[in-house]
């Protein structure tokens, strides 16, 4: 499933991708969208996961989407403690992840463990273009599919995230909802 959470190079970005959300009522604008139930299901799992792993943020950045900000909810309930968010409108995203780039440039200032809570397919772009090195098997999975509610963890050898470039980061962990042993049959 995960390896321990490492003590690897200065600051950490964690990459999580909105939960799975429902498709019920398409009267819904997108941005309205809820969690459908296996979303819920996958968001908490996540936050234990989290949790159990020692990986809480120090400052997590959040779209503004309602999937979004109900993903990171049922992650920050199983969290320890509470953890600052900002809804940053440029995180409603879909594009090569230029943007979330500039979000974490100009929000993340000098947190160490940075989360961004987002969108595909500018999550899943960003989080390649940005893991040029890290273990071969995450790496792997996270080029073949960056499902929801995946997590991905990158860090980096930089002092502030101004410093951010693409191609700098390790990949230290990918884990999916289907790693987790109470997701692993949905």
């Amino acid at each position: 499933m995960t390896k321990p959470a490492e003590a690897v190079l200065g600051l950490h970005l964690m990459l999580l991708r909105h939960a799975k959300s429902s498709w019920d009522d398409t009267t819904f604008d997108d941005a309205a969208r809820p969690l459908a139930p296996r979303g819920e299901k996958a968001a908490t799992a996540m936050g234990r996961m989290v949790a159990d792993h020692g990986m809480l943020p120090d400052l997590v950045l959040c779209s503004p989407a309602v999937r979004a900000r109900q993903t990171w909810d049922l992650v920050s309930a199983a969290l320890p403690r509470p953890v600052p968010m900002k809804i940053v409108d440029d995180l409603y995203d879909f594009g090569d992840g230029a943007a979330l780039a500039d979000v974490i440039r100009e929000h993340g200032g000098s947190a160490p463990r940075l989360l961004l809570v987002a969108h595909n397919p500018a999550m899943e772009n960003l989080a390649n273009r940005l893991a040029a090195r890290g273990d071969k098997e995450f790496r792997a999975r996270m080029a073949a599919k960056y499902p929801t509610a995946a997590l991905a963890v990158i860090a980096f050898d930089i002092g502030s995230w101004s410093k951010l470039g693409t191609g700098g980061g390790t990949l230290t962990h990918f884990i999916r909802p289907r790693d987790l042993p109470e997701c692993a049959s949905t």
